[in-house]
């Protein structure tokens, strides 16, 4: 006998009836042992729990929240989410949390927003989220998240004692492109930087400026661009090469700029000069050329993320600075330096 609701159809998701009627009880008692009544007899809470998993009414988010008094949610705060670091790091972080039985609750912040890490932090723990993860963050960021009251991952590749690091690593990414082009037989190598207050962006930088000064090589004035490709263009157009051969772009974006700017000055790629990105866009194997560049493992960075909040959670160990391998994929716009 239905317990207050019409029989659904086979393809639609278990209701609530459902499991009172899988069950033998009440909809209402169905929904006190999901609000963990404490009036309620264990034999009762066992028969519901059962139902539940045998219908699979949203055992992820339900059964095992019953279990582990936890609301399965994880929040992620993502600085400039419209860049593609950021967003295929939250779209992994996204999949791989799904995958493990929990929801996301994200926090975008601007480059405008003062004060938008901490609104975001208090937002947050203020829905009740189990974790926390701190996505593309900039140096200014850190201390609004060293103090949270749930467990705390920040995606970045320098490890921090306070708190849980996952990242791939940039420095090692960086220091494959820069290598590659010197292998080429490159000697004067500019590198067009992301903006400096960002981590990652620092570090691709500091790995050009320790490969060139390892080999003896001179390092040249950064030019600091924004990550668009608008920026990328108007370095592209203006930027002063010298006796330069070659151009590490520190991200695919900026680079697709740079090389239209470089055809309108009548320069071509990579006979003229070779260029290198970091990021491996989709479209970069389109680029004309197709772009020599640094791929990142976001889907690893997802898992691992949700690896090392889950440990945490649990109460186990791990490691709290864990970093992924880039690969460097090299296409046309690389090439030795004409005689």
């Amino acid at each position: 006998m239905s317990n207050g609701s019409a029989p659904s159809g086979d393809s639609a998701r278990p209701s609530i009836y459902d499991v009172a009627d899988r069950a033998g009880v009440s909809h209402m008692t169905v929904s006190r042992v999901l609000n963990g009544h404490p009036n309620i007899r264990e034999s009762t809470r066992r028969r519901v729990m059962d139902a539940i998993e045998q219908l699979n009414y949203t055992r992820s988010s339900i059964a095992r929240a019953l279990a582990t008094r936890r609301s399965m949610r994880i929040g992620a705060i993502v600085e400039n989410p419209e860049q593609f670091g950021p967003n295929s790091t939250l779209r992994a972080v996204e999949t791989a949390a799904r995958a493990e039985g929990y929801a996301v609750s994200a926090f975008s912040v601007g480059d405008a927003e003062a004060g938008g890490i901490d609104a975001g932090v208090l937002e947050l723990v203020t829905q009740g989220i189990d974790a926390l993860c701190v996505i593309a963050p900039r140096a200014s960021s850190l201390d609004a998240v060293r103090h949270t009251s749930v467990p705390t991952l920040v995606v970045k590749e320098e490890p921090d004692a306070r708190m849980h690091t996952v990242a791939v690593d940039q420095r090692a990414g960086a220091t494959a492109a820069v290598r590659h082009l010197i292998d080429l037989g490159h000697r004067v190598i500019l590198h067009v930087a992301g903006p400096q207050d960002w981590l990652d962006a620092k570090a691709r930088t500091e790995a050009w400026r320790s490969c060139l000064e390892e080999d003896g090589l001179p390092v040249r004035d950064l030019a600091i661009g924004d990550w668009s490709s608008d920026s990328g263009y108007e370095f592209g157009q203006t930027l002063e090469l010298g006796d330069a051969t070659a151009v590490f772009v520190a991200n695919d974006q900026m680079a697709l700029g740079f090389i239209h700017g470089l055809a309108e000055r009548g320069l071509r790629v990579p006979e003229d000069i070779s260029v290198v990105g970091f990021d491996d866009l989709p479209d970069a194997r389109h680029y004309l050329p197709p772009l020599t560049t640094v791929r990142q493992d976001f889907a690893a960075v997802g898992r691992l993320v949700m690896r090392e909040l889950l440990i945490a959670l649990d109460g186990g160990e791990s490691e709290l600075h864990e970093l992924i391998q880039p690969e460097l994929v090299v296409r046309a716009s690389s090439a030795p330096p004409r005689a």
